[in-house]
Order: C-alpha cells, then structure tokens, then sequence
C-alpha cells in the first residue's frame, strides 16, 4: 500500500471523528451529518473513490455493533415485547421486500421481478442506531424503544436471508419457494443455536479469568467468533452475535466492578468510531454509483428514487398500523396508541446493512451474464438510505415532539423503584455491618462510623434526587452539596499529584495508579 493511501485511510476516521464529535457538542444527530459530511466532501477535486466493500462490512464493522446493542438490551424487556419485535423483524422485513420489489418491477422498464425482489431485500431492513439514540434522548416510552433496539437487533437476519434467496433466484441458480424457507429456518435456526453454544462457555471463562482486561478481551472476540462460526456452516452470523451478546449482557452483573467498568469505556468508544467511520463511507459511496447510472435520464433516474422511497416508508406504516390489532399484539393487553405507532412508522432510517448487501450483489449471473439492473440497484439503496436519514432522520425528533409521546411517567416510576431498592440495599448492608461488627471491640469506631454513614448517605440519595437535587424554596440538598464538595477536593488532590509529577517526586506509574482511584470515585459522584 503506497503511501497517500494510507494517509487517506487514515484520515477518514479522523475526519469522521472530527465530525461526529462536532455534531455532539451541537447537539445535532451524529448519523445524519456524517452522511452529508461525506456526500460533500466526495465531490472535492482529489478525493478518491471509496468502495464500501461488503465483506469488510459484514464481518468488521456488523459484529461489534449489534453485540454492544445486545450487550445493553433487556432481555426480559425483549422477552415481555417478543410478539411486537417478531411481526417488525421478520412480518415487516418480508413485507417490505416484496412491496418494495413489485413497485420496483413495474416501474423501471427492463427490471426482472427476481433482481427487484434483491432491490427489496436490500432496503428492508432499517438501522435503528439513529432512531434508538434520539429516542432515548427525548425520552421515548420504554416499550416503543425496546420494539425499535429489538427489531434493529433481528431485522438483519431476516434481510439477509431473504437477500440470499432472492439473489439465488436473480442469478439463475436455481430456487424453489421451499428452498427459500428452508434456507430461512435453518439460518435463523442456526445462528441462535451458534448463539447460545458460545454464550454459557464465554461467561464461564469471563467469571474465571479475574482479569479486567482479559475479560473484556473475551467479550470483544465474542461477536467475531459468533459471526464466523455460523457464517462457515451457512446460518446467521447475525442471529449468533445477538443471542450471544443478549446472554453475555444479560449475566454482565457477575463479572466484577473493575470489569464492568474497563468493558462499558471500551465498548463506548469502539462503538462511537466504528458509528461514526461506517456513516461517514455511506456519504462517500454516492460518486462511484451515480457513475454507474450514468446512462439514465436525472429526471427519470429522480422519478423512480422517490417512489421507491414513497413505497419503502409507507409499506412500514401499511404493516404496522394494521398488526398493532392483531391478537397478542401487544402482549399482556396494553394498547398501542395511534401516537406511538406513528412514531414507530416514522423510525424507518436505513444504513449500512442496506448498503454492504447492495454492493454485495456479483457483477454477473450464473450464465456469466451482466446482473440485470446492478448499478440500479446500488442506486436506489443509496438513495433510499440518503432518503431515510436525512428525511425521517431529520424530522423524527420534532414529530416526537409534536405528538407529545414521551416517557416522564416512566421516568419518575423509574426513580421511585429506585429508590426503594436503595434503601433496601442500604438497610441490607447496614444490618450486614452490625452482624460483622457484633462483639468486636478491637475495631475502630471511625472505621465502622464511617461506614456506617456510606450506607446511610446512599440510602438517602435516591430520595433526594427526586427532588433534583434541591429541596423546599431551592435549597441544595446535602447529597447535591456533597457532591459538589467533593468534586472540588478531587480537582485539588489531581492538581497536587500533577504537580509532584511535574517536580519528579512521584513517578508516571504512581501519578496514573492515584488518579485512577480519584476517576473511580468521581465517576460514581457523576452516577449519583
């Protein structure tokens, strides 16, 4: 690889951290202007074509993010919505492919119904990474956002799988309706059982290791291992890294504190580039494709986008207006309202799964023949994506907003639960305390008073923070005033550390060991 190559391939994770990082501090969606970041800077005189190959896409970029969202889901939250998120991720997806594939056929003259039904396949799918972080922003109702993480999580391996078939079917390899369910049931099949293989052993060795980092070291190969074991026997790599990633989440509570709080730094940065590099590649695909549809007519080639688009939202507003009716759904009886299956319609966004699968599709058929309507194909995925984000993505947060769907119910029941499993916690190691200290006259009483007020002042917190941190006419309460201290005399102790370092009266290894214990303590000051 020659040298400007390489620069290039560095400077595009630093151009989409610089981004990605701009668009925090605005307050603006990461995704949406990384997308756009990327569209301008593709037609910048010297910038050379990115290709998005599927490949790298599928088994680099895939794995670690839906593990990391497994990794934070509720299972039993999952479980309780199971219904809802199965007619999402496999109703919706197959409703779409074919919806989206008739509408396709018919109106791009020259179109087979098999690569249309490819086109449908590729672009059912949506990338709810966008719609999940602005939902949980403005506080969406946990059972809309648990059906939008669910359905991200279990979408793909539908899309997939029905990509295969359709691309079986387009390429002349012979396919039957049977084979395709077939095909269908055993990769679902058998990517939850690659799944749950690797779950149990990977926790087992976690909980044994007593090493932060090798522990985490395990969790990051996870995802990979999973993908590559089901993909080599042809199930679901998709469907192993999420029921992997949902069992090891869900027992991350026995691992130790140390673990848990190395894992959840790690994964929070590995995530946020990965994020921010892959929507970034998005934006920059639109030069070689719109290459490729060089031959059709811009107003044409305008034309057929936006219906394709028009087809691909309203069939998600098709399918989920009527099935929020259908027995079981939701479970348990709690209704659905208009407002939240507007908003759920309206979370359509698309993103890289749509684009690796488009690119994906060969350069030929099995007769060795061009594949009818590629270029097209890449088109439309593209512009549906583009579509999606910068549309729906854009005026998700204000449709929100207008229909007033919101979570403060939630949230202050949170709070209240919260606070009662406090003081229970609180009450617990108070008594544990006194059953340890029973007839110990050798120890010293500041040690066990100071101890004694920990419990305490935990007991108490989650109390007071339902007041917000202020109590009657304004007034900080003490948890707030505590906090607030502490965090001075913690910036006071670093400077002294620092200082003595720079004076070379400790050394780098001592000054990064007692700023860690400082970090630990300030971070749960930050928690509380």
């Amino acid at each position: 690889m020659g040298t400007t190559n390489a620069l290039w391939l560095l400077a595009v994770p630093i151009f989409a951290l610089a981004v990605a990082g701009g668009a925090r501090r605005t307050g603006l969606s990461a995704p949406l202007v990384l997308v756009v970041a990327g569209l301008a800077v593709s037609y910048v005189p010297g910038v050379p074509a990115f290709e998005l190959h599927p490949e790298f896409v599928l088994y680099v970029f895939l794995p670690p993010l839906l593990f990391f969202a497994a990794w934070q889901s509720s299972l039993p939250n999952l479980r309780q919505n199971g219904w809802t998120i199965g007619m999402m991720s496999i109703g919706l997806v197959l409703f779409t492919t074919f919806a989206v594939g008739f509408a396709a056929h018919w109106l791009v003259p020259g179109l087979p119904l098999a690569a249309a039904f490819v086109l449908g396949a590729v672009v059912a799918p949506p990338d709810a990474v966008a719609a999940v972080s602005v939902a949980q922003r403005l506080g969406l109702p946990r059972r809309v956002t648990t059906v939008l993480v669910g359905e991200s999580l279990f979408n793909d391996a539908t899309a997939l799988t029905a990509f295969r078939v359709a691309l079986t079917a387009a390429t002349g390899a012979g396919f039957t309706l049977l084979d395709g369910v077939g095909e269908f049931l055993f990769a679902a099949a058998g990517g939850v059982f690659v799944g749950l293989l690797l779950g149990p052993p990977l926790h087992w060795l976690r909980t044994r290791l007593d090493d932060p980092l090798m522990e985490n070291g395990v969790a990051l190969a996870a995802p990979f291992a999973g993908y590559l074991v089901a993909e080599s026997v042809h199930a679901s790599g998709v469907m192993a890294v999420v029921v992997s990633g949902l069992y090891l989440g869900h027992r991350a509570g026995e691992s130790g504190a140390v673990t848990r709080l190395v894992g959840q730094s790690f994964w929070k940065v590995t995530v946020f580039v990965l994020e921010s590099v892959v929507f970034l590649l998005i934006g920059l695909q639109l030069r070689p494709v719109l290459d490729g549809v060089s031959g059709h007519g811009a107003l044409e080639l305008t034309g057929w986008a936006a219906a394709i688009f028009a087809v691909t939202v309203a069939a998600r507003f098709v399918w989920v207006f009527p099935a929020a009716q259908l027995p079981r759904l939701p479970p348990r009886g709690e209704h659905v309202g208009w407002r939240s299956r507007t908003v759920l319609s309206w979370a359509g966004m698309r993103g890289v799964v749509s684009l690796a699968a488009a690119f994906a599709v060969p350069f030929t058929t099995s007769d060795g023949l061009p594949f009818p309507g590629r270029d097209l194909i890449l088109f439309f995925t593209l512009t549906t994506v583009l579509g999606t984000l910068l549309i729906q993505g854009m005026t998700f947060p204000a449709l929100i907003r207008r229909l007033g769907v919101g979570g403060e119910r939630e949230r202050y029941t949170d709070s209240v639960a919260e606070a009662g499993a406090q003081h229970a916690a609180a009450r617990a190691a108070l008594d544990r305390l006194d059953e340890l200290t029973e007839d110990q006259d050798d120890l010293d009483p500041e040690v066990v008073e100071r101890l004694r007020w920990l419990a305490e002042h935990r007991r108490l917190k989650a109390w007071e923070r339902l007041g917000g941190g202020t109590g009657p006419e304004g007034a900080e309460v003490p948890t707030a005033t505590y906090r607030r201290l502490r965090r001075e005399m913690l910036a006071a102790e670093r400077r002294v550390f620092l200082r003595a370092r720079d004076e070379r009266r400790i050394d780098d290894e001592v000054l990064t060991r007692v700023l860690h214990e400082l970090d630990l303590e300030e971070a749960a000051l930050n928690r509380d």
